[in-house]
């Protein structure tokens, strides 16, 4: 079995974050995508780490339209229509 690289080799593996909350003790909520913004992981990190981790991943914002997007179509799986009260 041959295994397809899930980027071109050499190239950087797109990288998403989406910003949950900024807290008032300076720690961002943010979740984090690796390839596809459909799958996250939720992480929180003090402002200047959350701005270097941006950098360093060069990761893509997630803008509240495609955050909405993410949103519905994860809410089809979770409940099996558009969202909790349909």
């Amino acid at each position: 079995m041959s295994v397809v690289p899930f980027h071109p080799p050499g190239a950087a593996p797109a990288c998403w974050v989406r910003l949950r909350e900024e807290r008032s003790d300076g720690f961002i909520e943010f979740d984090f995508s690796l390839g596809d913004p459909d799958l996250w992981v939720e992480l929180i990190l003090p402002r200047a780490a959350f701005d270097d981790f941006c950098v360093v991943q060069r990761a893509r914002r997630v803008g509240a339209a495609e955050g909405a997007r993410i949103d519905a179509e994860q809410a089809k799986w979770r409940y099996g229509r558009h969202g909790p009260d349909e």
